[in-house]
């Protein structure tokens, strides 16, 4: 009987919830490992803000010359 009760306890000791990570460490930073994920999100990203500048500038051109050509009347746009 003794034996039954000494192999329970030890059974419901190696059941205990395992310590928690001291806490005065904060944890190290992971983002630097991740940094070709972010740049292959990132590269696309550019390119289209590039793309999108270079659209509005030869907007804002064409819109220049037909005021030019029509002596400044303004003409409204189609979309």
């Amino acid at each position: 009987m003794r034996l039954t009760i000494l192999s329970c306890a030890l059974v419901l000791a190696a059941c205990s919830r395992p310590e928690p990570p001291p806490t005065d460490q904060p944890p190290e930073p992971q983002a630097e490992s991740h940094t070709e994920l972010r740049d292959a999100i990132q590269q696309p990203l550019d390119k289209a803000r590039a793309v999108e500048q270079t659209v509005e500038d030869a907007a804002e051109k064409q819109r220049e010359e037909i005021d030019a050509q029509t002596g400044g009347v303004s003409v409204a746009p189609v979309n």
